[in-house]
């Protein structure tokens, strides 16, 4: 009986410790190069810069996203982005101002996939309907 429940108190402390080991961000990509937005960007489009997470239903699965905007300006933006399924792929996005709102368009591996703010949050919109809602990590 005292060998089941310290097995059991032993299995769940492990799971504990090493759970979110398993759920970690991946390495990342050995050639990236992070650049400040310039101070004169408008800051709704410098908000794009930095590191997120997130994860989106694509044909029925969990498919889990970090992307990472390294550099961002008025026509353009490099970007890195990891899916559970691919690793990470580089990406040269166009900025474009539709509605008073800004995106970021690239050419996926499905198709145009776009990228854009609301609030706090980043959204990456996958084609044919898939989006993956995205949040800032450090």
């Amino acid at each position: 009986m005292k060998r089941s429940i310290v097995s059991a108190v032993s299995i769940v402390l492990v799971s504990i410790f090493f759970c979110p080991m398993l759920m970690a961000a991946p390495p990342m990509p050995a050639d990236l190069q992070m650049v400040q937005p310039d101070p004169s960007l408008p800051k709704e489009l410098a908000a794009f810069f930095g590191k997120w997470e997130g994860t989106a239903d694509i044909s029925g699965r969990g498919i889990e996203f970090f992307v990472i905007v390294e550099s961002v300006a008025k026509e353009k933006a490099s970007l890195y982005i990891y899916r559970t399924d691919l690793g990470w792929v580089r990406y040269e996005a166009t900025v474009s101002k539709e509605r008073g709102k800004y995106k970021l368009s690239f050419r996926g591996r499905e198709g145009w996939c776009e990228l854009t703010m609301k609030e706090e949050y980043l959204d990456l919109y996958i084609p044919p309907r898939a989006t993956a809602r995205l949040r800032r990590v450090p």
